[in-house]
């Protein structure tokens, strides 16, 4: 007895003793938000005042100083996001998730990504501001590297931590530009449907590009004063968010009640924890900025001061083209030019694989690219496919770019710096306190002979199928302060180039067509009203979509089930509220519909299809083209299908899944109960409790896709729509009111778990709710959390 009662003294100690060690170990590792930190390089005090959400107010005597911090603050927050997105580029993922990440690792180093990088960082103006800013910003985050505490997950998976370099910050580019990209997954299916299925088949596809369009204006007036599913796969497995729309609108002073500007944009990227952009606000007496920048990019993509405010939406422009190519056939290392053969540039390439063997390949680059064949496994084609891709085949000012936009003194010094944006193509949104409004389809958009499509694969060996020209920027869709007094994008199509819509995978015209219809005829907006445009959930189009398909379907023939499913679509005014019943049943009867239209064709690739941007495009024209050849199903025999016969299978279909899903009781399919969603981290992914502690969510949520709160999710099998994608960031910008604008992320602002900051966004977004970017000099300084960085002596 007497030796138990020791043992459980003992253990009782040891207990005591490990609580200890585990709360002092979790407080080394939470971020700094107040007290003093010395800092090498630094030419004097910086002040950094943390508001209630964690948004760090950096002000400092100079800008090489606010970068310093900036980099050091980034680093506490964000150090694994920046460990992540840095590795995919170069291939590196396989170095600290193993051989499963193998196939991604030899995609992505294949591309040219790191090639491109090394030209342009050679070619740098190493005197210019932008250069010693970045270096700067990296010379912060090389410091917490070196002096702050090393975030969990590097201990989880056992990553050793490394210091940063330009050439990381170009390989962020590199990512975020191919993941803006839409041709590597649409190209290949639109060869593989004519090659396999022919020209009936193509031609309805590619002729609804020019059906059903709401086109963005392009109007310049005077300045006021002042390879389809592998690919895929591939971007599936990636642990970071990838980039894919957005929504954005800046509306004129003659069109609001305080006789100001208003700036509105939210970026739509995949949902993760954390989420992509880091919020921070810097001020120096020449310089100021309340910015949104993503992991290793020391300038904001998304900004605003007192005097200018600016956004991005994707432009979706086609700016990466297949070539197929051919080999000599007396030695595969040379490729058929217009000119007689050329040797490939041959490139060896090496990937760590974690607890294997290091794996070493070639790539063959041809003047028009790399070689996908070999890269991307499912490509079986004989001939070599290339790869061309403006991204690294044109000159990269990226980083001038993002410096000069940042750093804009007028409208039309922020024009020259959204004209050196070469790919990805991006609408760039302005609006100023001296009433300008402007749109830019800021893009190097190109030329090719009359008649070829870009969205086929193109002859590498016949020289006629070259880009002719790159046009001058001024030819680009563009407007400044506009007679309709507002610019938008919503990925939409842009106007016409030389006579003609420029090609793109552009969205269909949903949200394009709700904003212009909320904005064209109101005069008064506020502030609030545009808030509470960024949570509108109405789509504009899918009401007449399904009362088309309703208009097919012989009422007398349904259930009594089926008849008021019927009555509820077509009644329903297109909201995605969580108490509505009619997006439960529409997406449920599109699915069905996509399905038996054109599954037994497509067969595999069908799948790639019925989320792809192309599918949305045709959706309004298949269903009001009646005698399509899509609608027979090829996989019965004697039987020629129609439009009707195809539609209401689709619906019955529908019905009898939901009632076997959700019950018979048509009033109780309430969206709520089919659609959620969760900001996964890299670690949660892997379940149980690691999700619980890694994971914010899942929540149940209101939207869907295509409508204003786009809240993007994959139509399946399942019936259970998990959103993947959406709004990472709300933001509203109104000059009459610019100290107290209005912002919003998804999570919150910091990457670390054990900070207050992880995820206390994640309610007031999911509500519609926002917080204020705060401006005001005054309101700062009483902030309750201030960091002091010191030059160290």
């Amino acid at each position: 007895m007497k030796n138990f009662k020791k043992f459980l003294k003992i253990s009782g100690i040891i207990l005591i003793l490990l609580v200890i060690i585990i709360f002092v170990y979790a407080n080394s590792l939470k971020p700094t938000y107040d007290g003093k930190i010395s800092i090498k390089n630094l030419s004097q005090e910086v002040s950094v005042h943390f508001d209630e959400f964690g948004v760090p107010h950096i002000n400092a005597n100079n800008q090489e100083d606010a970068y310093v911090a900036l980099g050091y603050l980034h680093a506490q927050e964000r150090l694994w996001q920046m460990e992540l997105i840095r590795r995919i580029a170069p291939g590196r993922l396989s170095e600290i998730f193993g051989k499963d990440l193998l196939k991604t690792d030899v995609f992505f180093k294949g591309l040219g990504i790191e090639e491109a990088a090394s030209t342009t960082i050679a070619a740098l103006d190493k005197n210019s501001k932008a250069y010693i800013l970045t270096q700067k910003y990296l010379d912060g985050i090389n410091q917490f590297i070196e002096e702050g505490s090393t975030p969990i997950e590097f201990t989880l998976v056992g990553v050793k931590k490394e210091k940063y370099t330009i050439k990381d910050v170009y390989n962020v580019f590199g990512y975020m530009a191919f993941s803006f990209a839409v041709a590597h997954k649409t190209d290949p299916l639109l060869t593989e449907i004519k090659e396999k299925l022919g020209d009936a088949y193509l031609n309805e596809l590619m002729n609804s590009y020019n059906e059903n369009l709401t086109i963005i204006p392009t109007e310049i007036n005077p300045i006021k004063a002042n390879l389809s599913v592998a690919v895929n796969d591939i971007i599936k497995t990636l642990p970071v968010s990838t980039f894919i729309g957005s929504n954005s609108w800046v509306i004129g002073a003659e069109k609001t009640k305080n006789g100001k500007v208003i700036f509105a944009n939210d970026p739509h990227i995949g949902f993760s924890q954390p989420s992509v952009w880091y919020q921070n606000h810097i001020k120096t007496p020449d310089f100021e900025i309340y910015g949104f920048n993503i992991a290793l990019m020391p300038f904001p993509l998304l900004g605003h001061n007192k005097k200018f405010a600016y956004g991005l939406t994707m432009l979706a422009n086609d700016d990466l083209n297949f070539y197929t190519e051919e080999n000599n056939p007396k030695n595969d290392k040379e490729y058929k030019t217009s000119t007689g053969f050329q040797k490939y540039e041959l490139r060896t390439k090496t990937i760590k694989i974690k607890d294997n063997p290091d794996t070493t390949f070639v790539v063959k680059v041809s003047k028009h690219g790399p070689i996908m064949n070999g890269l991307v496994e499912h490509i079986q084609d004989e001939k070599p496919i290339a790869m061309y891709w403006m991204y690294t085949q044109l000159e990269n000012k990226t980083l001038d770019v993002a410096y000069g936009m940042s750093h804009s003194k007028s409208l039309s010094e922020f024009k020259k710096a959204a004209e050196k944006i070469h790919a990805p193509g991006l609408n760039v949104m302005y609006g100023d306190a001296d009433n300008n409004i402007a749109w830019f389809a800021s893009a190097k958009l190109y030329q090719l002979r009359e008649g070829l499509s870009s969205k086929m694969y193109l002859n590498g060996a016949s020289g006629e199928d070259e880009i002719l020209e790159i046009l001058p920027f001024e030819e680009n869709p563009q407007a400044i302060n506009p007679s309709q007094h507002f610019v938008y994008s919503a990925n939409n199509q842009p106007d016409s180039v030389r006579g003609k819509l420029y090609p793109g995978y552009y969205q269909p015209e949903d949200r394009a067509k709700r904003i212009v219809s909320l904005l064209k005829d109101k005069n008064d907006f506020t502030k609030q009203d545009v808030a509470k445009m960024l949570f509108d959930v109405t789509s504009s189009t899918v009401a007449d979509i399904s009362n088309d398909l309703l208009k097919n379907i012989n009422k007398s023939n349904l259930s009594i089930a089926e008849k008021t499913a019927f009555d509820v679509l077509e009644k329903w005014d297109g909201n995605h509220l969580k108490n509505a019943i009619a997006p439960t049943i529409y997406n449920r009867f599109l699915y069905e519909f996509l399905t038996a239209t054109y599954q037994d064709e497509l067969g595999e690739s069908f799948e790639l299809f019925l989320n792809s941007q192309l599918q949305d495009q045709v959706l309004v024209s298949q269903i009001n083209h009646e005698n399509s050849v899509w609608w027979d199903d090829i996989s019965t025999k004697n039987v020629q299908e129609t439009r009707s016969i195809i539609i209401e299978k689709s619906f019955k279909n529908a019905i009898s899944f939901l009632e076997n899903q959700l019950g018979k009781n048509v009033e109780s399919w309430k969206w709520e109960r089919v659609i959620s969603v969760e900001h996964e981290h890299p670690i949660g992914k892997a379940g149980g409790l690691l999700r619980k502690l890694f994971n914010v969510g899942p929540f149940q949520t209101i939207g869907g896709n295509e409508v204003i709160n786009n809240q993007i999710f994959k139509l399946d099998s399942t019936g259970i729509y998990k959103i993947t994608a959406g709004p990472s960031t709300r933001r509203v910008v109104d000059f009459s009111d610019v100290e107290n604008s209005l912002s919003i992320l998804p999570t919150g602002q910091s990457g670390n778990l054990l900070s207050k900051h992880y995820k206390d966004q994640a309610d007031k977004y999911l509500n519609g709710e926002f917080i204020r970017m705060t401006l005001n000099a005054e309101e700062i300084k009483k902030m309750k959390n201030v960091l002091i960085l010191v030059p160290e002596k």
